[in-house]
């Protein structure tokens, strides 16, 4: 490859909008979709959480996203709710894939 076929990378500028609404946390998105699939089974908290074994309070800062779960709490949620950590994964992930607008870039 000879130097003029090289293009330098650079970063996407991202036009600031404070219309624009930044991306949610991982821990929000996960936890949107516990509680969906929670609902769609229509389960209660209470059920979830013991099953799971984790405080019924606990779980309901995990739904709200305000509590970044370990991996074993997750999976204790996922088992409790009888769905796969991979099945969960994808559901965030398609989540996350309908949002639109600019992606934040640290700085």
């Amino acid at each position: 490859m000879t130097q003029e076929n090289v293009v330098p990378l650079r970063r996407p500028t991202v036009p600031s909008t404070s219309a624009a609404a930044p991306e949610p946390l991982w821990r929000e998105a996960l936890g949107r979709e516990l509680r969906q699939v929670r609902q769609d089974q229509a389960r209660t908290l209470a059920e979830v959480a013991q099953r799971a074994g984790v405080s019924v309070q606990y779980l309901s800062e995990v739904e709200r996203g305000l509590k970044e779960p370990s991996s074993e709490i997750v999976g204790a949620v996922t088992g409790a709710l009888g769905l796969r950590l991979v099945d969960l994964t994808a559901r965030v992930t398609r989540s996350l894939g309908r949002i639109g607008g600019p992606v934040c870039l640290a700085a």
